[in-house]
């Protein structure tokens, strides 16, 4: 008899209480111990009659069992029962454990069915499908063709298809499906076609589907997600006409699956048109249709309409909130999102991984460090980093975009799983943080991984990193390896390859290059604007410009900054103001921050500097630290103490961590032998634990990247670096050079400045390369910093005296990153040129190289005293240009430039400005 707390949990149907009580035992034991009993007021008959109704209880049963552990005590009640061995009733326990999620049970249960019949099969075939166990599907449906003598049937193959992990075993089910005779079958060939164009064979889907003698609906939203999946809108909106011409009505799948093709297809108005199909057919009630609906204006950037879709509806899922939620992440409005993230926990929503993912994108819009630990731990307690890799790529992302880049890096090697997304998120991070040799170190280490295969993000991401760090040979090993996978061609890789020859000088492969990826897009536009603009070609860059215009494609806020930047450079002062208004008046652009630092840095660099005080006084936003960032470097170059004093206090009341600030205006205030303020300004950084940022030059010998610091006594070479460098400081005095001891931040005697400024990290570089390097070969030399007047002038020498082309790329003082097109540092550039080219700037008052100026120095035989003399030539020619740039045509090109305001406009007919 049993014992007492199980007589109390168990009751037995009466007809079955003693013949299978020790059954019954063993089965509760196994599989659902001291679980609450089933309700037993149902009366079963006896063995062997013949009531018709014998499954009807058992019918309401299976209908009642909402819990995996009712399904279990049903499973125990069939076996005392004696009714486990009925195919019919087992199937049916197989399906009910699977709609359950609990495949293991399905799986036993149907490991005990002695005969099973092939809807037992397809049963079990749909359960390992539905749940993402693919591979058991294809082994499973294999053993049904091999050891079960049974024939499959037109259900078996549409779950197997759907289960193929590659194109070779779709392929192989294709063939018994022509060998069964299953490829008129309407659902197969609906599978067939969803099978093909998921892998991306979309011809042979194409074809399948144009064979097929009845389409159902299902046939032809399989066709149209296909398209849409590999990213051909224009043949998905074909296959929706012909739908429509066949008089077949969308449903709430097909509408789902249209939506996604608006937004590849960039036109909202058939956008717009299905949303008015969907009220039309009473679809918004569907949430699949809602949550499609806000996804595609989310793509456009539509917010309002998103948000009227979401609070229109009825009932809201999961799925509904992270739309939304995302909507406003992906459009750059992260307080919203997080507003929305926090109302949907007050609602009883939990966030799943698509919501984290969307929260650690959030959080590093917000630059927020103490929020992404505390995403971190809310990702870790639910152990979701095991479940998926994507939830740890975004927190990798995250880390980096934050700035915790020691952090990303320490996340990433505790993935238990790292895919090419996560190498290519930890690469990015370093190479946004402006660590370009840690990215290339990473990259190298995914290398050695032959498992990884890299990507477009791969190239997107390592690309800048070897621009940064000038290696040039290395990164055109990469251009050959993508001109194999034809993967050169595509527009953001392509343009990466564009900024990089262009930042290492090649600027003639860089056109040539640009000429041969889509134009259609803003983005090699303004890659190659920037490389112009950062070599001081001005005049080159307008032309660009002009041409940009002429093939339609439309300027962005990003082409603007790099016109400003470009005339900046080139000293267009006028070219760069028409370029503001044009913006503004012609374009539909308001002005950024960036947009007001770059135009304070065009009037400040030109020696406007009460000017462009002015210019910042009336802006009508606050201005941040790269605006007054812009003026104090102005003021650093022209030696204006005063204005450079208060402009650096406005500074630090915004931007009181940047050490590049100190070292300015302690180099403003040693240039004029202010000492006691050059101690007071370092001391109040030491205070607040800044250290300057070392300055360092790099050049790539034989394919490896030699890095110099300042006064560097450790490389292999020491020797025969410093001796070349006497002999050309010999060689340089003989011809006229005179060392500029202001460049020197130390009050030491003079023969110690000297030696100081001999042991500038870009001299180092540069004797490098002349010992290292064939000669008349060209030297390019990569610098974090601005090259001192010093260095400037004496690179001119050098470069005659070795018959080389220098090219120095560099940055200024603060290490400022400028984003590009690509999101890339923008640097700035001077050559250093053996022969004469088209144009050549002086070095303005104040002694220091502005960055960008293009200054020939030549090894032949012409002279420095010729030189002198061109450049005084240029200048003046420079005074008289007057470029009209096309796109402001109906703007005059005479009109008051030393009294602008950032708020006024130029009125296209009489030229007056307007507030």
């Amino acid at each position: 008899m049993p014992d007492s707390n199980q007589a109390n949990l168990i009751r037995l149907p009466p007809a079955c209480k003693c013949r299978h009580i020790s059954k019954f035992r063993l089965l509760l034991q196994a599989h659902c111990s001291l679980l609450p009993a089933v309700n037993s007021s149902l009366q079963f008959p006896p063995e062997g009659s013949e009531n018709e109704n014998k499954d009807i209880d058992f019918k309401i049963l299976f209908l009642s069992c909402s819990k995996v552990y009712r399904a279990k005590q049903l499973h125990a009640l069939l076996m005392v029962s004696g009714r486990a061995q009925d195919i019919f009733l087992s199937t049916r326990l197989v399906n009910l454990y699977a709609n359950l999620g609990d495949v293991s049970f399905a799986r036993n249960t149907f490991d005990q069915i002695p005969k099973k019949n092939i809807f037992t099969w397809n049963s079990m075939l749909s359960a390992y499908t539905r749940f993402g166990r693919f591979r058991e599907a294809v082994n499973c449906f294999y053993h049904l063709l091999l050891a079960s003598g049974l024939r499959p049937d037109s259900y078996t193959f549409p779950p197997v298809l759907k289960a193929c992990g590659n194109i070779v075993d779709g392929e192989k089910l294709h063939c018994w499906v022509l060998k069964l005779g299953f490829e008129w079958d309407v659902f197969v060939a609906a599978s067939l076609v969803h099978m093909y164009s998921r892998f991306g064979f979309l011809c042979i889907a194409r074809q399948l589907f144009n064979n097929m003698p009845v389409r159902d609906l299902g046939s032809w939203n399989a066709m149209i997600s296909g398209f849409c999946q590999n990213g051909n809108a224009a043949e998905a909106l074909d296959v929706l006409d012909e739908m429509r011409s066949e008089g077949v009505k969308m449903d709430p799948v097909t509408v789902a699956s249209l939506l996604p093709v608006c937004a590849l297809a960039d036109d909202i108005v058939i956008g717009m048109l299905i949303h008015l199909y969907v009220v039309k057919h009473g679809l918004e009630a569907d949430v699949f249709v809602s949550n499609a609906l806000i996804n595609m204006y989310a793509k456009f950037g539509i917010l309002g309409h998103a948000r009227r879709v979401f609070e229109q509806m009825e009932v809201r899922d999961l799925v509904s909130w992270n739309s939304i939620i995302a909507a406003y992440e992906q459009n750059d409005d992260p307080n919203t999102a997080l507003g929305l993230f926090k109302k949907m926990q007050l609602l009883g929503f939990r966030p799943d991984l698509l919501t984290a993912v969307s929260l650690a994108s959030i959080v590093s819009q917000l630059s927020d460090r103490q929020s992404s630990r505390c995403v971190h731990g809310f990702i870790v307690r639910r152990h979701w980093f095991v479940e998926d890799v994507v939830i740890g790529n975004a927190v990798v992302d995250m880390y980096a975009k934050v700035g915790a880049i020691d952090s990303s890096r320490t996340l990433f090697e505790e993935l238990p799983v790292k895919d090419v997304i996560s190498w290519n998120s930890l690469i990015t991070g370093y190479a946004q943080n402006g660590l370009a040799s840690e990215a290339i170190e990473v990259y190298q280490m995914m290398e050695e991984h032959r498992e990884i295969i890299p990507n477009q993000g791969t190239w997107v991401s390592i690309l800048p990193a070897y621009s940064h760090v000038g290696a040039l040979q290395q990164g055109m090993r990469i251009h050959g390896r993508l001109i194999k996978n034809c993967l050169y061609l595509d527009v953001f890789v392509g343009t990466c390859l564009v900024d990089l020859y262009g930042k290492c000088g090649r600027l003639d492969d860089a056109m040539s290059l640009f000429y041969q990826v889509p134009r259609t897009s803003s983005v090699p536009w303004n890659a190659i604007i920037s490389c112009h603009g950062i070599h001081g070609h001005g005049d080159q860059t307008l032309k660009l410009f002009n041409q940009m215009l002429d093939e339609g494609v439309k300027p962005d806020h990003v082409t603007f900054v790099s016109l400003l930047a470009a005339c900046s450079h080139s000293g267009l002062v006028d070219e760069g103001q028409r370029f503001f208004y044009v913006m503004q008046e012609k374009c539909g652009i308001t002005p950024s921050l960036k947009h007001y630092g770059s135009m304070v840095d065009l009037l400040g660099r030109a020696g406007r500097l009460e000017m462009a005080y002015d210019f910042i006084k009336n802006m009508p936003i606050q201005p941040d630290a790269s605006v007054w960032g812009a003026l104090l470097g102005a003021c650093r170059i022209h030696g204006n103490v005063e204005l450079g004093s208060f402009a650096s206090d406005r500074l630090f009341e915004v931007d009181s961590e940047n050490v590049g600030y100190y070292v300015l205006l302690s180099n403003i205030y040693a240039n004029v032998g202010k000492w006691e303020r050059v101690d007071k300004v370092r001391s109040l950084a030491r205070d607040r634990g800044l250290k300057k940022t070392p300055g360092w030059s790099s050049i790539e010998v034989n394919n490896k990247v030699d890095v110099f610091y300042t006064g560097n006594q450790t490389h292999p070479k020491c020797v025969e670096i410093y001796k070349e460098l006497k002999v050309l400081t010999a060689r340089m005095k003989s011809l006229g050079y005179i060392p500029d001891y202001s460049f020197v931040l130390q009050d030491v005697e003079d023969d110690e400045k000297e030696h100081i400024l001999m042991s500038h990290s870009e001299r180092l570089a540069i004797a490098f390369g002349i010992i290292s390097t064939p000669p008349k070969s060209t030297i390019r030399i990569f610098k974090n910093l601005r090259v001192c007047g010093d260095c400037h002038e004496a690179t001119k020498f050098i470069s005659r005296i070795a018959e080389r082309e220098i090219i120095v790329p560099h940055e200024d003082e603060t290490g400022k990153q400028v984003r590009g097109a690509v999101g890339i540092k923008n640097t700035c550039k001077s050559h250093f040129q053996t022969t004469a080219p088209k144009s050549c700037y002086m070095r303005p008052p104040g002694g220091i190289l502005a960055p960008g100026e293009s200054i020939i120095a030549t090894g032949n035989s012409t002279s420095l005293e010729l030189l002198y003399f061109a450049q005084q030539f240029v200048r003046g020619r420079q005074a008289r240009r007057n470029h009209y740039v096309r796109c402001t045509r109906g703007i005059p090109e005479s009109f008051d430039s030393q009294k602008i305001n950032p708020n006024q406009r130029p009125h296209a007919v009489s030229g007056e400005f307007r507030g």
